[in-house]
């Protein structure tokens, strides 16, 4: 992996809660990968990059140890990974990247108090990680501190280095969705919409926002191409029934139906479309 900083990793699912249907699609999609572990390169002084051949023998154990670690998490090893970022820490303290996977394996052991110190030290260690800052923003919003999560989230948007930043637009717009910030949550989704449109997240959570303040026209213009894709889930399909009913688009909403009953044949959106219970 050499001395550049671990790119990804994927996040725990259901981090935000269950806060109605715009947020309960992040249990569907998984949230998309949506923190990552990386951050600006490490210097050795402040002039030049450190690389491979700068490393300390300890340094590259420490990060072997960290890929390992990385690897467990992203496949459901929760606490294989959590031993295996201890290990990295032990041998070298110093690495960031390490500290801040530590806070997310926490964040899905639901450990906060463990999480924020991790999320704390990364970015003592780094204060300008824009990784961490989103990362750590989102364990804020998860605990109800929108100002220092829109803080975190405002720093890591400042970085110009930073690779990331749909993600987190879209991560500060649900946060402040959940925080009935309406018309903030609006503007942080369409800034995510122009950087990544394909993102299903953000179309669906758009496209719930203008249907439930009654702009049937823009909600059908996000929603109608993700119910067109393989992305779809039940949730997205009944959106679409409920604005087709909303629209008189008896055809549209016969179509989706259908796709409902083909699709998730045991889902409550389709319990709720047989019984046409469009208002719930």
């Amino acid at each position: 992996m050499g001395a550049q900083p671990l790119r990804r990793a994927l996040l725990l699912p259901n981090c935000l809660g269950h806060a109605g249907l715009a947020l309960r699609w992040l249990t569907v999609a998984a949230l998309l990968g949506l923190v990552a572990c990386s951050g600006t390169p490490t210097r050795s002084d402040k002039s030049d990059l450190v690389t491979a051949s700068d490393e300390t023998e300890s340094r590259k154990r420490a990060r072997i140890r960290l890929e390992l670690a990385l690897n467990y998490f992203n496949e459901g090893k929760t606490t294989i990974a959590l031993d295996e970022v201890k290990q990295s820490i032990a041998v070298d303290a110093s690495l960031y990247e390490a500290h801040s996977l530590r806070g997310l394996i926490y964040m899905r052991l639901n450990e906060l108090s463990l999480a924020d110190d991790s999320f704390r030290q990364a970015l003592a260690l780094n204060p300008k990680a824009a990784s961490v800052q989103h990362n750590y923003g989102l364990l804020l919003c998860q605990q109800g501190r929108m100002a220092q999560a829109e803080e975190m989230f405002t720093a890591a948007l400042a970085n110009p280095m930073y690779d990331d930043r749909a993600k987190t637009w879209m991560i500060q717009g649900l946060c402040q969705a959940k925080a009935g910030q309406t018309r903030a949550a609006e503007t942080s989704l369409l800034k995510a919409y122009e950087i990544d449109p394909s993102n299903p997240v953000v179309s669906y959570n758009l496209a719930s926002q203008f249907f439930k303040r009654g702009e049937l026209v823009l909600a059908r213009r996000y929603l109608v191409p993700l119910n067109g894709s393989e992305l779809a889930n039940a949730e997205s399909l009944w959106l679409g029934a409920k604005l087709a009913h909303a629209l008189g688009d008896s055809q549209s909403l016969q179509a989706l139906g259908r796709t409902l009953g083909q699709r998730f044949p045991t889902s409550r959106e389709l319990l709720l479309f047989e019984r046409r219970s469009f208002n719930e």
